[in-house]
């Protein structure tokens, strides 16, 4: 995949460093600040009506949409990792972790720490 130099690694980073800086602005004239002020349940709860709208525009086969919808979940996602005092280098370096491993053993990696009471989830 061709990547532009305006669309690199930062960008998430840059993201979430202005949704941290929104997080306290005045509700009446900031999204981000908004969402904090209505609380966690709503927060969650954008995140699960951009998940559905991502998964209709994925099949329907709208890859403009799919991109849309996928930038406004993902957003959403970084305003919850924000609330819990993440970054989105977190779950980068959780993916740089997860490289090379298949999805499979992944998978019973999780379920063998869970079953052992060493996952926390």
């Amino acid at each position: 995949m061709n990547r532009s130099a305006a669309h690199d690694d930062t960008t998430l980073a840059r993201l979430a460093d202005v949704i941290e800086a929104r997080r306290g602005a005045d509700p009446e004239r900031s999204y981000v600040a908004r969402l904090f002020a209505r609380g966690p349940d709503a927060i969650l709860k954008k995140i699960g009506e951009e998940a559905t709208e991502t998964v209709m525009a994925a099949k329907d086969g709208a890859p403009e949409r799919i991109v849309s919808e996928v930038a406004d979940l993902w957003f959403h996602c970084i305003v919850a990792l924000t609330l819990h005092g993440l970054r989105p280098e977190a779950v980068l370096a959780e993916l740089a972790r997860r490289a090379g491993t298949s999805g499979l053993d992944e998978k019973a990696s999780r379920q063998a720490s869970a079953a052992d009471g060493t996952q926390d989830f």
